[in-house]
C-alpha cells in the first residue's frame, strides 16, 4: 500500500499525510485555543510553529464554524489595530471538556498504535 504525503510541509521539510492532519486538526485546534481566545491566522501560525505545517484557512474556518454550532467555541469580533477587525474564537466550558476527553482518547489511541507498530512486539496468537 502506498501512502501519499500531500499534506503541508513543516519547517523541517516533512510532509505529513493529509489524512493524518484531517483526522487530528479538530483536536489540535481545540488545543491551540486552550491558551485563550485567538483568531484563525494565529491558530494556523501556532500549529505551523509546532511542526504541523501550514494549514489552509479554507480547512480551519469551516471546522471552527462547526465547533461554534456545536457549542465548543464562542466567537467575538474585535476591532483591528489600524486594519480590519478579527473574529476571535474562545473555548466554552463544553469545549474545554471536549478537549480533555479527546486528549485522553488520543493518548490511548496513539499508545495502542505505537505498541502495534513496534517491530519488536510479538504478534498475538489468533483466537480460534
Amino acid at each position: 500500500m502506498e501512502v501519499t504525503t500531500s499534506g503541508p510541509a513543516t519547517a523541517e521539510g516533512v510532509e505529513w499525510p493529509s489524512d493524518w492532519l484531517r483526522a487530528t486538526l479538530g483536536l489540535l485546534a481545540l488545543r491551540a485555543l486552550s491558551a485563550g481566545p485567538s483568531y484563525g491566522y494565529a491558530i494556523i501560525s501556532e500549529l505551523e510553529r509546532h511542526g504541523f505545517g501550514t494549514i489552509k484557512g479554507g480547512t480551519l474556518y469551516p471546522l471552527l464554524t462547526r465547533y461554534e454550532t456545536a457549542g465548543l467555541v464562542s466567537t467575538e469580533w474585535r476591532a483591528g489595530d489600524g486594519g480590519p477587525g478579527r473574529k476571535y474564537f474562545d473555548l466554552t466550558e463544553r469545549g474545554h471538556a471536549e478537549l480533555a476527553r479527546l486528549s485522553a482518547d488520543w493518548f490511548h489511541f496513539s499508545q495502542l498504535s505505537t505498541d502495534y507498530l513496534d517491530p519488536e512486539r510479538r504478534p498475538k496468537e489468533p483466537s480460534v
